[in-house]
């Protein structure tokens, strides 16, 4: 499948109470050449919905995946308590994830700033993804603080296992990865505690490792994770690498059975020094029936940009994802 991008314009922040301010999302032309960071995607029956990091989380709409219209940022009012839990966090919101789960849509979404673990994993919810939906706030799913918690509350990714129960992974450098069960009220299950899932330590004292999603396939829990460095344009040093499980919360472990938690696990997409100098930030899809990758690249031609990977998936004979 030919790469598609989806270029997302700095915005003003605009959306929620949480809310959505109904916005003339047709007087944007439609475009296949825009730019992403951190993207996810869900389809309501209609149309395709990318949501990414942005100044209220940005989003873009589509019928056929191939051509995007912007529809505007999400939240218009971002929760006074993402202030009060993170200080110096005013409004451009971090890597969100969706799902549908229980007869609604779910979106948790990171609060932070750039280097510190102190951060929150905000969540809300809605009936339907269209511009102008009413978004509501339900608080933090998980916050962590420096200096209490070795982990980052950044990164949300939900799975649902095949219990029906809710599961969130999250993470970002410190100690990893992490995975914890979820109630139905999409909060932390009372007595649960996160557990780390994957680590890579490398550089001393870093752990290069972030961004998890959660796929299943075929009797397996496939744990994706962005290794290295994002954010550096030109610099940027992103790659994808997975793992697999047979239960949701690990071990997961590479194709030569080393254990993510030692570092463990196959890397199946990184740039090409041709088009991408790197890429990362995944999340993986059965659409059409298709299985879909998407991530975001450092694009060569526009000086370390950042744009939409779109990929088709398949899968070698003992059961590894294989990127076409």
């Amino acid at each position: 499948m030919n790469i598609k991008t989806i270029i997302l314009t700095t915005a003003t922040v605009l959306s929620v109470n949480i809310q959505a301010q109904s916005l003339r999302h047709t007087d944007i032309p439609a475009t296949d050449t825009l730019m992403v960071h951190d993207p996810v995607m869900a389809f309501d029956g209609k149309r395709y919905h990318v949501f990414s990091t942005g100044h209220g989380i940005q989003h873009a709409i589509s019928n056929n995946r191939k051509s995007w219209t912007l529809a505007g940022p999400v939240m218009s009012v971002i929760p006074q308590w993402t202030h009060d839990s993170v200080p110096g966090f005013k409004k451009h919101v971090w890597a969100p994830d969706i799902i549908r789960h229980r007869g609604k849509w779910w979106m948790a979404y990171s609060c932070s700033t750039f280097g510190k673990n102190t951060s929150a994993i905000g969540l809300m919810s809605a009936d339907r993804l269209e511009p102008g939906t009413i978004w509501n706030d339900h608080g933090a799913i998980v916050c962590s603080k420096g200096k209490r918690d070795n982990w980052n509350a950044i990164d949300p990714n939900f799975v649902i296992d095949g219990n029906g129960e809710a599961w969130l992974a999250y993470g970002s450098f410190w100690d990893g990865i992490q995975i914890v069960r979820l109630d139905t009220s999409m909060h932390i299950a009372k007595g649960e505690k996160p557990h780390t899932i994957a680590r890579r330590k490398t550089d001393g004292n870093a752990n290069p490792v972030e961004a998890p999603f959660i796929f299943k396939h075929d009797g397996y829990y496939y744990l994706f994770v962005s290794w290295d460095y994002c954010c550096r344009g030109m610099e940027s040093t992103y790659k994808v690498a997975v793992g697999r499980s047979r239960h949701v919360a690990g071990p997961y472990t590479g194709p030569d059975g080393k254990d993510m938690n030692e570092g463990g696990g196959l890397v199946i997409f990184e740039g090409d020094k041709k088009k991408l100098e790197a890429a990362g930030h995944c999340a993986v899809y059965r659409f059409d029936n298709e299985d879909i990758f998407i991530c975001h690249g450092y694009s060569i031609a526009r000086n370390g940009a950042s744009i939409l990977i779109e990929k088709t998936i398949t899968w070698d004979d003992k059961g590894w994802p294989v990127l076409k």
